[in-house]
């Protein structure tokens, strides 16, 4: 049974984005809000080959609040795409790591940087040119 915010698939070539994005309480878009923003993103590309602590985590994630990633890790595992496992030691220890979904999920994140390392100075070069023919060339 499909849930309400159950959005048509996308798996055609002829989908219509607009299907999804102009229902907010569609499923798809729901999940491309969370799994696209910058936090999980870099969370899910660095538990590609190994689990993490917490701690771990926010030493490798420049500019994270704690708050921020307890609530990216939080929405990740409730999505299925990571585990928390806590060890009976004392202090508590917690990893995280991701599930065979969350791995699936990598590919296509490293698919995305792979683009944007080989586009880089394409960008760049519009961003300039962009950035002269709006605001006049810097001087």
């Amino acid at each position: 049974m499909r849930s309400l915010s159950y959005c048509e698939s996308t798996v055609d070539d002829d989908y219509d984005v607009r299907q999804w994005d102009t229902r907010e309480d569609c499923e798809v878009r729901q999940i491309l809000d969370r799994i696209a923003d910058k936090w999980s993103l870099l969370v899910i590309a660095l538990l590609d080959c190994q689990s993490l602590r917490f701690t771990q985590l926010r030493r490798e994630i420049d500019g994270v609040s704690q708050r921020m990633l307890s609530v990216t890790l939080r929405h990740l595992e409730r999505d299925g795409l990571l585990s928390r496992t806590v060890h009976p030691v004392v202090p508590p220890r917690v990893d995280y790591a991701l599930t065979p979904l969350g791995r699936t999920l990598h590919q296509t994140i490293k698919a995305l940087v792979t683009w944007t390392e080989e586009h880089q100075a394409e960008i760049a070069t519009a961003r300039a040119e962009y950035d002269t023919r709006a605001h006049g060339p810097t001087q």
